[in-house]
């Protein structure tokens, strides 16, 4: 017989592994967030892990990141494989979801979307070839009322507040605002100072002058009132106010203070300090049109953003000829969770799932062993039966070590009765499977 060749099981970087513990807490929170969606009435889809690459690469800012699919040993002849890539975000499938079953939705469509996307980028801390995103969206035909931009940020506030992490906040901006004090101070490409403000909180101020000077070819003046704009923030009107002392006028630059102006007044009931409105903030992507949001933790807002989106006007517009505006927001789930859990700051998870582990007296017995665990099952406990004939005490140690809360001892002679032991107290007591309850 030829020796085997032994592989050193080694992870991959940038694709996450849970232990049982953590994966039980990570379930949690999912459960968590899809409730917190459905409260709100988004309604569920999963789409494939796999888009044709003619849709991924129409969203040309990530198309160096698609990973693209094919089988090691392709057949001669065939390429039925070679136009596909695995989704780097959740936007794109969404967009050719809606666009493929227009005539079936009914609009305006809540959606939501929890599902593992992939990245070819360099794995780092907060960055992940492979990760879990939370999304909701609201599309519809022509028009999404204002009030929607309100009502996403609300729910993601009630979703993460559930989930006690550390401080964070959301901010907020209106891409209207900036397009139109840039046009209004006779920038003729305002995308790409859009672009190159959206790095103010990587590269810095000084780093944001250097782009639009030297690349953009702005003035001094335009380019000091470029930044004089990023540095305005607050929660309530004084930064409209603020926006209008710049002396900049234009009717895109009001339509968005208007806007954003609402946003912040339907948001003033949340707590003081959650919802910040942030003229820095302009997610650099070109299909965002109107209001935008980007979260960071208080403590380490260089981690990146854990929550992100806005408003866009025709996402599925490459596919259908309807104008399909919508907004959108996602939490980025493993980058939440990766952070708490290097940091141990993750509430205890579970080894395993099951409340009661069955005893087996012995192996002729095994039958009424069974019995008794499909009776506590049908009571709504996770029960297993022990695998096996052992001595007690190594069933008793099974149980602790995976973190069994009660040990369950069927009669070990005929006429004796049901024993239950709480290995958290050391208490046993007799009990009826039955009616017993912990």
């Amino acid at each position: 017989m030829s020796e085997q060749r032994v592989l050193r099981p080694t992870p991959i970087s940038g694709f996450p592994e849970w232990s049982p513990q953590v994966r039980s807490v990570e379930q949690r929170w999912l459960d968590h967030i899809r409730a917190g969606f459905e409260r709100y009435g988004f309604a569920s889809i999963e789409t494939p892990a796999v888009e044709s690459l003619d849709v991924l690469l129409a969203k040309g800012e990530t198309s160096q990141e698609v990973y693209t699919l094919h089988r090691l040993q392709e057949e001669a002849g065939d390429s039925s494989d070679a136009r596909l890539g695995l989704h780097f975000d959740l936007t794109v499938p969404f967009a050719r979801y809606v666009a493929q079953h227009f005539n079936e939705l009914v609009f305006p469509f809540k959606r939501y979307q929890i599902q593992r996307v992939w990245r070819g980028e360099r794995p780092q801390e907060g960055r992940f070839r492979e990760f879990t995103q939370c999304d909701i969206d609201v599309i519809n035909a022509d028009q999404v009322p204002l009030h929607f931009d309100a009502e996403l940020p609300r729910i993601v506030h009630e979703v993460l507040a559930g989930l006690d992490l550390p401080a964070w906040t959301l901010n907020i901006n209106n891409r209207k605002v900036l397009q139109g004090c840039y046009e209004g101070i006779g920038i003729e490409d305002p995308l790409a100072v859009i672009r190159a403000v959206d790095k103010l909180h990587k590269i810095g101020a000084a780093g944001v002058r250097e782009i639009l000077t030297t690349q953009v070819g702005l003035s001094e003046e335009q380019v000091g009132l470029c930044l004089e704009l990023a540095g305005i923030r607050g929660e309530d009107a004084s930064v409209i106010d603020a926006v209008t002392k710049l002396g900049v006028r234009s009717e895109l630059l009001s339509e968005g203070l208007e806007e954003l102006g609402y946003v912040l007044d339907s948001l003033a009931d949340l707590p003081k300090g959650s919802v910040v409105a942030d003229l820095s903030i302009a997610r650099g992507l070109d299909y965002y049109t109107g209001t935008v949001y980007e979260a960071t933790f208080d403590d380490d807002p260089a981690y990146g953003s854990i929550c992100a989106g806005g408003r866009y006007e025709d996402l599925a517009g490459q596919f259908i000829r309807r104008s399909l505006p919508g907004v959108g927001i996602s939490i980025g789930l493993t980058r939440i969770f990766a952070k708490l859990a290097a940091e141990e700051r993750l509430p205890e998870g579970r080894i395993c799932p099951t409340d009661v582990l069955v005893a087996l007296p012995s192996a002729e017995r095994r039958d009424e062993a069974l019995r008794v665990g499909a009776q506590l099952r049908e009571r709504g406990f996770n029960t297993e039966v022990y695998h096996q004939g052992a001595k007690i005490g190594k069933q008793l140690q099974y149980a602790s070590r995976k973190g069994i809360p009660f040990v369950w001892f069927p009669p070990f002679e005929e006429g004796k009765p049901h024993e239950v032991k709480d290995l958290t107290t050391g208490e046993q007591t007799e009990a009826d499977p039955a009616v017993w309850s912990r």
